[in-house]
């Protein structure tokens, strides 16, 4: 078997035979059985894993058991019955039923075998129709025909698994040790997808691990940064480590489109959409919860699109089910028509066996950290039923507090990330209804009775176009009025001395932005010009209420801070077609690096997960930050050093390079001295001085004109 080929030879070899690669549809190739080429897969030891599943061809078959016992004159008439009952569901195949007779008796044995087009529409009719009551003596037990291949190789005997060594795992939170505190980060660009250091104080990314084809559509990080997933054919797959990013586990779900994680990183939620023979009939959709350690399915939703809000791309709004409830990963809901459905993990079904009715529901969301769901319901009736917004304690389902608004268009919430506070944003009609105005009502989730403040910006038709909470603070930030030129206004909770009240603290005018990005650790936020307004940046410090630093991005598509604060990235990714790279910013807004690739599709911080340190430690530490400091102020200042040392150089080097490229210029002009001598008639020198100067008098006809002179002929 030849060996494997690097990607670098493959491009050199297409180049060479003038094939363009980027114009070919590796989907669509097909290797011989058996042949490999030498293209080893990642994937080899799959078909050996007993816990995932295959298509073996038979996948669209089901068999339906328990019909009823006829003779050949009613043969046709429970053919029709049966074909009418999974017609119903999707299109049979041409010659797919087959119901099996007893050559003996010339009656049907029970049982007949049903083919569609696509598994999923196999599967479909599985869950529809096990369990259904075609009358008292016949229910029907629906199985896939795959289902008896799996069966018939259980063996008799039972034998107990062997027991396998134990061997120590690589630890996956040793990137959080490096000694220089670097963050780590992840980026794709064309076929290839890189994790790297940022290595802020050598102005430059360090590489940390490099694979061609590592997934098929996108990578996410968990939320805790321990894990790296990806996306393939067969299912979703997780890598964790510092350097070597080995995979973990496999997830069996084929054709996954969207993953999510669980916040406590228990729980891996994955999401398909399969499209049905019949144009006229639903995608089907099927959401698998799987246990992130052990790889097992712990509950599935399947269903139509019909069954979830849509989202971009035909594709179910994701994610389809939020998570509540904090870290622990206890509950997780979903909204359908007139209700919410809330469920547990301990069992992963409904809380109390029934979903949370809400008349009209419109949307819902989670508070950060604890169990309490808010939920907005439009008004009803023509406006004789007011809107309102709930907030519902789970699992006991009680409603702590209720606001009821009128003349609502529209209405969004946005969680502080502690949980502290809850702000709505409310659109309301005016008395003539041809216009709307936007205020705020503010939720004091953990002060007793949970206080409402109401928010109206001075000039009330203002247009709100961003709105975003201070991380683990008391402010926030609203971009509103009309564009180009819009005006940034900060707020603050706790209001003069504490009081208690909103408290206005500053507006900017005419800023030239439409996006916010506070910065994880508070305190500093940057007013960003994207889309239309090509990349322009402000860097803010809401402490002082002064801005540290103005720069751009040209065409920059996506803003983000690292975990700690300490350092902004900012991209353009291949939504444009020059420019693809990314940048690294200081919090302060000082640019440090750049860097260019082409085809730029992703950028992706490694997350912290929350630090041990108690509030009173973390505040104790700030306060002697100069006694902290002093340790990472002399490495800086080695690294200042170790910079110039290496600029110095640098600069040496060139010199060096000029040098011998003066001396090799001196060399030649002396080698070629006889034959410019003779290109001189024999002049010997190459001295200027020695040269007569002439001067040489030219003539020049500055103008001139024509002039008819009349003259008498006499």
């Amino acid at each position: 078997m030849a060996d494997v080929m690097l990607m670098k030879e493959i491009d050199d070899t297409a180049a060479s035979l003038g094939i363009d690669l980027s114009q070919i549809d590796f989907d669509s190739i097909r290797l011989p059985p058996g042949e490999d080429f030498g293209i080893k897969s990642d994937d080899e030891d799959v078909y050996r894993d007993e816990n995932l599943e295959f298509d073996s061809g038979f996948g669209n078959i089901i068999v339906v058991d328990n019909l009823p016992v006829v003779p050949r004159e009613k043969f046709e008439k429970l053919e029709g019955v049966v074909r009418k009952i999974y017609s119903q569901i999707s299109v049979i195949k041409d010659d797919g039923f087959w119901m099996p007779v007893d050559p003996e008796t010339k009656k049907t044995l029970g049982y007949c075998f049903i083919e569609y087009n696509t598994p999923q529409e196999a599967e479909l009719a599985k869950e529809k129709t096990h369990g259904y009551k075609l009358d008292r003596s016949h229910i029907f037990a629906v199985s896939m025909f795959d289902d008896f291949d799996r069966f018939m190789k259980v063996p008799d005997e039972w034998a107990p698994p062997e027991v396998k060594p134990y061997t120590p795992g690589e630890n996956l939170q040793q990137w959080l040790t490096d000694d220089k505190a670097r963050d780590q980060f992840v980026i794709r660009a064309g076929s290839d997808t890189e994790v790297l250091w940022n290595d802020a104080r050598q102005l430059k990314a360090d590489l940390v691990y490099k694979r061609a084809y590592w997934t098929e559509s996108f990578v996410q990080w968990s939320p805790l940064g321990t894990y790296l997933a990806t996306i393939h054919r067969q299912g979703a797959a997780i890598w964790g480590g510092g350097s070597t990013f080995n995979r973990l586990m496999r997830y069996a779900h084929p054709q996954v489109r969207l993953i999510d994680f669980s916040p406590g990183e228990k729980y891996l939620v994955t999401c398909s959409c399969h499209e049905t023979s019949n144009p006229l009939d639903a995608n089907r959709v099927v959401i698998n919860f799987f246990d992130v350690r052990t790889g097992k399915v712990m509950r599935d939703f399947k269903g139509t699109t019909h069954d979830f809000p849509l989202g971009p791309g035909g594709l179910p709004k994701w994610p389809a089910f939020s998570w509540g409830g904090g870290k622990g990963d206890k509950y997780f809901a979903r909204m359908g028509k007139n209700l919410i459905s809330v469920y547990e993990t301990e069992t992963f079904s409904l809380i109390d066996k029934k979903s949370v009715r809400v008349e009209n529901v419109m949307d819902f969301s989670w508070s950060p950290t604890d169990p309490i769901l808010s939920l907005f319901v439009p008004e009803l009736g023509g406006g004789n039923q007011p809107a309102r917004v709930s907030l519902i304690q789970i699992p006991s389902k009680e409603e702590l507090r209720q606001k009821n608004l009128f003349s609502v268009s529209d209405c969004k919430m946005y969680w502080q990330s502690n949980g502290d506070y809850l702000a709505v944003k409310v659109d309301r009609y005016t008395k003539t209804k041809k216009s709307t105005y936007t205020g705020f009502e503010l939720f004091r989730i953990k002060e007793r009775d949970i206080p409402i403040e109401v928010l109206e910006l001075e000039n009330k038709n203002d247009k709100i176009i961003a709105f975003a909470w201070e991380p683990k603070g008391h402010r926030f930030a609203v971009i509103h009025g009309e564009a180009p030129k819009l005006d940034i206004s900060f707020y603050s909770m706790r209001g003069a001395n504490n009081t208690g009240r909103i408290s206005k603290l500053t507006t900017l005018k005419g800023k030239n932005a439409n996006a916010l990005f506070w910065s994880p650790a508070g305190r500093f936020i940057i007013f960003a010009g994207l889309k239309t307004q090509n990349g322009t940046l402000e860097f803010y410090n809401v402490d002082e209420l002064e801005t540290m630093a103005s720069g751009e991005h040209f065409m920059c598509t996506d803003i983000e801070w690292d975990p700690t604060g300490r350092y902004v990235a900012t991209s353009v990714t291949s939504v444009h077609e020059m420019e693809n790279g990314f940048n690294i910013w200081s919090f302060n807004g000082k640019l440090l690096y750049r860097v260019m690739r082409d085809h730029f599709f992703q950028f992706l911080w490694r997350p912290r997960p929350p630090s041990f340190l108690s509030p009173e430690k973390e505040e104790e530490i700030a306060k002697n930050l100069k006694k902290y400091s002093k340790k990472y102020e002399a490495e800086d200042q080695d690294v200042s050093l170790l910079l110039s040392e290496q600029e110095r150089e640098k600069r040496r080097m060139l010199k060096e390079e000029w040098d011998k490229w003066v001396s090799e210029w001196k060399r030649l002009h002396e080698e070629e001295k006889l034959a410019r001598q003779l290109l001189r008639d024999g002049e010997a020198s190459d001295e200027e001085e020695e040269y007569e100067a002439k001067e040489v008098e030219v003539e020049e006809v500055l103008s001139s004109h024509e002039e008819v002179l009349e003259y008498d002929q006499e």
